[in-house]
């Protein structure tokens, strides 16, 4: 009688006041119980979506050169050595920044990292180098055109493909042989985990390459006028055509240096000036025209090259087209 007189007192029926009992202790539980944050979706920069792309082009537009050089015995002159270490080079870059996208968010560690930035700090080093190493050759060809296909010049070709693929392999190795900044964040550069002093280093080497290239192409230049205007005299050619030979020439070496130049100018400058304080937007900004180099260095080295073109229509067709078997070469062609 009494627990009536209760509920009827309240003026709430008994369901309704178990209901609002039952709340109050799930609350008061799920107070004391700590919440369960979601885990944090996997958010891809886009910049690294494009460098991997780069890297994908890259990887599969240099396979092309090393295969036709490697599957045809007679493209073993001096030359083709050479483009084949460049290709090989770039190559490697384009795996290197595959492997970077892949490690960086697949598999997330120091060792990973070191070995990645290794990868493409050697592959670019090699790449630069055989570029140097390349214009050499054409210097060489032109100037000592009596004694160029001769067994010292072989010997020499070699000698520069081991000295540029040490150097590059010993560059590759600072980082993961300590010279890096993980314990450090003070000292990183624009590239972690590069140190500052590791970047102004690779810097300072590819402003002195590129000058050193400059001057051997412009000591081509003049052998290549030079020759233009003997062949002018010899076959009687017009002033006209002579001019317009020349000018080829001259103007296919200002688009091989100026290609260069307008791809690893700008992340060079950069990595002297900024360091890891510095948006990251600017170093993807300026690290992509430089993987860019990779992707035209086939196209300017390789495959304008007319042993190349033979080789490559030869897999792909069995057959050499007539136009491309009575082409001669010119001056221009350098």
């Amino acid at each position: 009688m009494n627990e009536d007189l209760k509920v009827n007192l309240s003026g709430l029926p008994r369901d309704y006041l178990d209901a609002a009992a039952a709340e109050n202790i799930s609350a008061a539980v799920s107070s004391r119980v700590p919440a369960v944050k979601p885990e944090p979706e996997l958010v891809v920069n886009p910049w690294d979506i494009v460098l991997c792309t780069s890297g994908t082009l890259i990887s599969c537009e240099n396979a092309i050169v090393v295969l036709i050089i490697f599957h045809n015995p007679s493209l073993r002159a001096p030359m083709f050595l050479l483009i084949g270490s460049l290709a090989l080079a770039d190559l490697l870059a384009g795996i290197g920044l595959i492997i970077n996208f892949v490690f960086a968010y697949l598999l997330q560690s120091e060792a990973t990292k070191l070995v990645t930035i290794g990868l493409i700090v050697a592959s670019f080093s090699a790449s630069v180098c055989s570029l140097l190493a390349i214009t050499v050759d054409r210097y060489l060809s032109l100037y000592y055109a009596l004694t160029y296909h001769s067994e010292r010049t072989v010997t020499f070709t070699y000698v520069m493909l081991v000295m540029l693929w040490g150097t590059s392999i010993c560059l590759g190795l600072l980082p993961v042989m300590g010279w890096n900044c993980l314990r450090d964040e003070s000292t990183c550069s624009v590239v972690r985990p590069l140190t500052k002093n590791n970047a102004a280093i690779l810097s300072v080497s590819f402003l002195f390459m590129f000058a050193l290239m400059l001057q051997l192409y412009i000591q081509i230049c003049k052998i290549v006028m030079r020759h233009a205007h003997q062949i002018a005299l010899q076959h009687h050619f017009l002033a006209t055509s002579h001019y317009v030979t020349t000018r080829k020439g001259v103007s296919t070496l200002a688009i091989i240096l100026g290609t260069f130049a307008a791809c690893w100018m700008p992340f060079t400058l950069y990595s002297l000036i900024a360091d890891y304080t510095y948006p990251s937007i600017y170093t993807y900004a300026t690290l992509l025209p430089a993987t860019y180099n990779s992707i035209i260095n086939p196209v300017i080295y390789a495959f304008r090259n007319q042993e190349i073109q033979k080789a490559l229509c030869l897999i792909c067709c069995g057959c050499i087209p007539s136009s491309l078997a009575q082409r001669a070469r010119s001056p221009s062609d350098v």
